[in-house]
């Protein structure tokens, strides 16, 4: 039995990666594909994160229904298909890891609204294998990465796409900021697919690289060490531009967040000077002292030098 048949069988990360990206999705030679699929499971992912989704029983809520609305108004800009969570709920059935069951007087009729949805669906649940998966951060983050990259930067086709997905994402935040001022924190929830596509969007305007130390490992499209980093936190600042954002390696990701090192305004590292390393197999992060971070190709999407000087003051009251 060779590995990938292996993987089928034990239904595992690898598995399950696997399916998300081959997706049965419609489409047509003049509207494309529907992504009602890959929004909906994004859209329970989100909401299994948030904890809003607690056990194996997804139900037609509320919270999924205004959800799966705001991703598709995002994801899915543009589409010539009309959005509805009733398109994919029961269709989603074909893949074989989602379960439908229905209340005792559905009448076997595909639902063509929401709440004809309601009306015939007691709730959904996923494989147990793939629900326990969603609750592990790192194979929850792996198959979100998964969705985005199969079906909406497929083949790395063109950054512009990607980076137009989180300006929307942005968009929708400043537009929720503006509407709720007094209290956003109640209002905007952590998004763990924001965050994806905020990452997303930033390892590929940044090819991929570390900006400290140029370090690029890549496995596929949905597996590499560097991670988008915000230079302000968005918990603090709600912002997910591209120029609030780094390309950072997990161990300079990690020491940038702690004040390792900073950036001055002519976009050099500033490492202080009371660091002490002992790296007998990689470069001292000393040596990286003063020398320039590496940049996108395009100069508008560069640090904002408001961000980096913020991070300054807070690490080193400079």
């Amino acid at each position: 039995m060779s590995q990938e048949q292996q993987s089928e069988t034990k239904r595992n990360l690898a598995y399950y990666r696997k399916r998300f990206a081959e997706l049965n999705v419609s489409s047509n030679r003049k509207r494309g594909e529907a992504h009602y699929k890959p929004i909906l499971l994004l859209s329970v992912i989100d909401l299994i994160a948030q904890d809003l989704i607690p056990n194996n029983q997804i139900t037609v809520s509320d919270e999924l229904i205004e959800t799966f609305n705001k991703y598709w108004n995002i994801l899915a800009a543009g589409s010539s298909y009309k959005g509805g969570l009733h398109y994919p709920f029961i269709h989603l059935q074909s893949e074989g890891f989602w379960h439908v069951t229905f209340k005792p007087e559905f009448n076997g009729l595909q639902p063509k609204t929401t709440n004809k949805l309601r009306q015939a669906v007691d709730y959904a649940n996923l494989d147990d294998e793939l629900f326990d998966l969603l609750q592990d951060p790192v194979a929850r983050q792996e198959l979100i990465d998964t969705i985005i990259a199969a079906w909406f930067s497929a083949n790395q086709k063109a950054i512009e796409d990607i980076v137009q997905i989180n300006q929307d994402f942005q968009d929708f935040t400043q537009h929720e900021l503006d509407r709720q001022a007094s209290e956003p924190k109640t209002i905007l929830r952590k998004s763990v697919v924001r965050n994806a596509i905020f990452r997303k969007s930033i390892i590929q305007i940044y090819d991929y690289r570390c900006v400290f130390c140029h370090l690029k490992v890549v496995k596929s499209l949905t597996q590499t060490v560097v991670d988008g980093a915000h230079i302000i936190p968005f918990s603090e600042s709600y912002d997910s531009n591209l120029d609030n954002g780094l390309s950072l390696c997990k161990n300079h990701h990690w020491a940038f967040d702690h004040g390792w090192f900073c950036i001055d305004d002519d976009y050099k590292i500033i490492v202080p000077s009371d660091l002490q390393e002992d790296s007998p197999n990689a470069r001292p992060m000393r040596e990286f002292h003063g020398e320039t971070i590496l940049l996108p190709s395009s100069e508008k999407y560069y640090p904002r030098l408001e961000a980096i000087q913020w991070h300054r003051r807070t690490w080193l009251n400079a």
